[in-house]
């Protein structure tokens, strides 16, 4: 007997020494020296139980190094062995393969032990559930769990069924709502796991009652957990209701400060609460359905604050003893909580409690993140504006904290939308990633409304090497950017006309490639380009294109308002009338801003009576006049200098009690000025003051140049200084306000007032710019200068004057 286990220890020795030289020459020196150590235990004595382990630990090593074969064949020969072998004994490779995963080895255990009719322990079941799962063998997994709860003397494994439904939740399969059938069938019950995976699935369908009744639900069988109240807070502002999140945080905050909070740290660093996971109804949560962000916007009340600072510090004697601090792992449950809370009052632009949550966390001594500054930033943007964004900045470099994706993409698009085209591109540049466009489509918007398209070029050679792939948006404003090359400053000649096309082209061929066509808004901008440009032969043809794609949409209205305005400007008065006898042909509506181009058409042919015969189908089609069609005709009376009936027009808006615009008055003082009409144009400087019409610096221009024309050099400067000041304001109220403001940069005779005046422009009050340099220049032209203009004998000149047009 002795001498037949020596032969069987030589055999085994033997084959231990040909093992370890394979897994040398294989590279792996670490299993070699494991399957060393297991041999020399092997050889002192040791029979079933180490030479068990050192066989699992050949099959685990043979599939780490991809060796399916040869694994394969180590556990035949460890199920053939002569020992009797139990499940227990599979669970080390069965744990490889659920942690790898490795699906297909574990069913490949799985049905060896059904051939060895091994009697399957829970664990096995559970860690082979878990490989099927992790690997994406759903439907296995189900079919397993399906036949092993049919099995008559199995009891089925809840934790089995989590893992199933979590992996059909994360690969968003329909084996979903079929594995929680089969939970109801097997009665199997659910546990914090199992409303944790639930939550998922009504985030993921957007489905914002279930989370409500999952609340319900949890509320009748457990008390809640700091935990789960973490899930449910991720939930809530996930789904958008803030006024749930802020509910839910506000009984995490009172139950962190209860104490008696145990939560631990798992080997995979997830944290999980160590009470025990046992029903128990909660008494002091109430329904959340009344606390939806469409019924109320939360806010933290004092006696909220209050609560806490009291929960935060005891007080004895006279004496203030501070509570024992939160443990780290509640701290870091807190900070998460409020960082999510905070982000979504950035979604729903609640600044209000975003700095409420902020003051709160500081009170219970939680420091904030970068993810919670980059929230508050947001939120703060939305209402504060960049200056307060650019401050919380400020606060995180001190802290050597970096803005999120998002917080840089909010203060990239703040930036755009305030034209700081240099302070947007830097952020931007600071994105790592971006999976979407928008902040750099605002950045073209930017440079399409300053007019920059080398600016623009960069961006985009930016967003292709980021792989960002440009929108709809992307390519309308690339149209209106690139499509035409001249426009606005000379027109259109054949060498610009051919580099526009071959833009468009390349433009049209990007689409392409990324799968987008053409909508009613990049056609608007390419039949604009087309138009700047004079290419009104191919403007005509994209319009005949976009009939055939757009007929039936309903957007063709604006395309040939478009085309329209196009040629108007271009002259092309009999093309115009062509084109708009085509619209009404084909039964497409004009609008307001048709028949007042075709007015303007008018103006071209110098026809009143044609623009007359426009405003009665005008009207006819059920649109009132407004001021922009009195423009338009009284533009067409000027064309003969018929000052008269230019005025009874006038007047007839003012009796009709139109709202007249600096536009409509600009119009007469233009042709006015041009005549030396100068009757005309201190009436109709009058008429603006009457109808609070603030002047531009236009009107300024026209009323100052018919004085200096007509010699009249001290009346023009008097006028200068009236109209300047109602630039300004033509409330007294206001003006008086200001002066403190602008008196200094009118007289200054050091420093540099020009400079402090041209800022206005950057803010873009171009009319306080304007009027504040006039001023400055009469000031320095030795004029006294008051700043209160109803005292100008000019002003009183005109109001005297003028009393009869008053009243219409």
């Amino acid at each position: 007997m002795h001498k037949f286990r020596w032969k069987v220890h030589w055999k085994l020795a033997r084959n231990l020494y040909e093992e370890v030289q394979e897994l040398k020459r294989g590279g792996s020196y670490v299993a070699a020296r494991a399957v060393k150590l297991q041999s020399f235990s092997t050889s002192i004595g040791c029979w079933k139980e180490p030479t068990t382990k050192l066989m699992l630990e050949q099959i685990v090593a043979a599939l780490q190094f991809g060796e399916r074969r040869r694994a394969s064949t180590l556990l035949s020969e460890f199920s053939n062995g002569t020992y009797i072998l139990s499940a227990d004994d599979f669970q080390y490779i069965l744990q490889y393969c659920a942690k790898s995963p490795d699906p297909s080895f574990a069913l490949e255990i799985w049905k060896l032990m059904e051939e060895k009719e091994i009697s399957n322990s829970g664990k096995c079941y559970l860690l082979t559930v878990r490989a099927l799962c992790k690997g994406g063998y759903l439907k296995e997994a189900f079919n397993m769990m399906k036949i092993l709860g049919e099995t008559p003397g199995t009891y089925p494994i809840l934790s089995a069924y989590n893992c199933l439904l979590g992996s059909s939740i994360q690969m968003k399969n329909s084996y979903v709502n079929e594995c929680l059938d089969l939970m109801e069938q097997q009665m199997v019950g659910k546990n914090h796991v199992t409303y944790a995976e639930l939550l998922k699935l009504a985030v993921l369908q957007q489905n914002l009652s279930a989370v409500h009744e999952i609340w319900k639900e949890c509320i009748k069988h457990y008390s809640f957990s700091i935990i789960a109240l973490r899930k449910f807070i991720w939930s809530f502002t996930r789904l958008k209701d803030l006024g749930a999140a802020h509910t839910t945080l506000q009984h995490m905050v009172d139950l962190a400060l209860r104490g008696s909070i145990t939560i631990s740290k798992s080997v995979e660093g997830t944290l999980h609460d160590m009470r025990l996971d046992v029903p128990m109804p909660c008494k002091n949560f109430p329904s959340l359905s009344s606390c939806s962000m469409n019924n109320e916007v939360p806010v933290i009340s004092e006696s909220q604050n209050n609560k806490v600072l009291e929960s935060s510090s005891l007080i004895g004697d006279g004496t203030t003893m501070t509570r024992e601090p939160l443990s780290s792992p509640v701290m870091k449950i807190l900070r998460w909580s409020f960082t999510d809370v905070i982000h979504a009052c950035a979604i729903t632009r609640n600044y209000t409690l975003a700095e409420q949550l902020m003051s709160q966390m500081q009170i219970l001594g939680v420091k904030p993140s970068s993810l919670t500054y980059s929230g508050f930033m947001i939120a703060a943007i939305s209402e504060k504006g960049l200056r307060y964004g650019m401050e919380i900045v400020n606060v995180m470099e001190k802290q050597n904290m970096q803005p999120s994706d998002s917080a840089l993409a909010a203060l990239s698009i703040s930036c755009s939308k305030s034209l700081e085209l240099d302070l947007a591109e830097a952020f931007l540049n600071q994105i790592s990633k971006s999976s979407t466009s928008h902040p750099y489509d605002t950045f073209l918007e930017a440079c399409d409304t300053l007019d920059r398209p080398e600016r623009a070029v960069r961006m985009l050679a930016k967003m292709k090497e980021l792989h960002i792939r440009p929108n709809m948006r992307t390519y309308v404003l690339m149209f209106s950017l690139f499509g035409n090359v001249n426009a606005p400053y000379e027109d259109g000649n054949m060498l610009s006309q051919v580099d526009a096309a071959k833009r468009i082209k390349a433009i049209e061929m990007d689409m392409m490639k990324n799968g987008i066509q053409h909508n009613s808004w990049s056609m608007k901008n390419l039949l604009k380009a087309l138009g700047s440009e004079g290419m009104i032969e191919a403007m005509i043809q994209y319009l005949q294109v976009a009939h055939i794609q757009f007929h039936h949409q309903g957007v063709m209205t604006p395309l040939y308002n478009t085309v329209l305005h196009s040629l108007v400007e271009a002259k092309e008065s009999d093309m115009a009338i062509e084109v708009f006898k085509r619209m009404r042909s084909c039964g497409i509506r004009g609008d307001k801003f048709t028949y007042n181009v075709m007015i303007d058409c008018c103006s071209v042919t110098k026809c009143f009576r044609s623009a007359c015969a426009v405003v009665s189908r005008m009207i006819r089609d059920g649109f009132n006049i407004e001021a922009i069609t009195y423009t338009a005709l009284i533009k067409i009376l000027l064309v003969f200098e018929d000052f008269d009936e230019a005025l009874d027009l006038l007047f007839q808006a003012r009796t009709e009690e139109i709202q007249s615009d600096v536009l409509l008055y600009n119009t007469i003082l233009q042709v006015a000025c041009d005549k030396g009409r100068l009757d005309v144009v201190e009436l109709i400087a009058e008429l603006m003051h009457q109808e609070k019409v603030q002047p531009d610096p236009s009107t300024c221009s026209f009323i100052f140049t018919t004085y200096v024309d007509l010699g009249l050099h001290s009346t023009a400067m008097e006028a200068l200084q009236v109209i300047s000041l109602r630039m300004i304001s033509e409330d007294n109220h206001i003006l008086e306000e200001k002066i403190a403001e602008f008196e200094h940069l009118v007289h200054a005779e050091e420093g540099t007032p020009e400079s402090e005046i041209i800022n206005y422009f950057k803010d873009y009050q171009e009319n306080i710019a304007f009027a504040l340099l006039n001023l400055r220049w009469c000031a320095t032209l030795g004029y006294p200068i008051s700043w209160l203009p109803e005292k100008s004998p000019w002003a009183k000149r005109l109001s005297s004057s003028f009393a009869s047009w008053s009243e219409p």
